[in-house]
């Protein structure tokens, strides 16, 4: 499954195009700038399983660093210092890994 078919393709390129500049992602702007803030539970548990590129039923932090690639195929790799961030604010339980549930709560705060 594609991003495209859970988001706008529009909405996509303008979140990737507002981040391209290393050390500028922030994780709650680009979910709102893609719309995934809006949608459903069900939505968002579609696009962490394009985000978990090993289907483990996890983002670990190897795959946080090609998360925005999971977007689009032209998004840019996340610096280690924005991975982890990412990592930091969603791994609630410390486990070095995102779970749905993690991505979920992360992506409606």
């Amino acid at each position: 499954m594609a991003m495209s078919s859970i988001l706008n393709a529009d909405d996509i390129k303008k979140a990737l195009d507002a981040f391209a500049v290393a050390d500028s992602f922030d994780h709650n702007k680009f979910f709102e700038m893609v719309g995934l803030k809006a949608k459903s539970a069900e939505d968002v548990r579609k696009a962490f399983l394009v985000l978990d590129a090993d289907n483990s039923g996890f983002i670990e932090e190897e795959e946080l660093k090609f998360v925005l690639k999971g977007f689009a195929k032209d998004g840019r790799d996340l610096t280690d210092k924005e991975t982890k961030a990412f990592l930091a604010a969603a791994d609630k339980d410390g486990d070095g890994k995102i779970g749905v549930d993690e991505f979920t709560a992360l992506v409606k705060e």
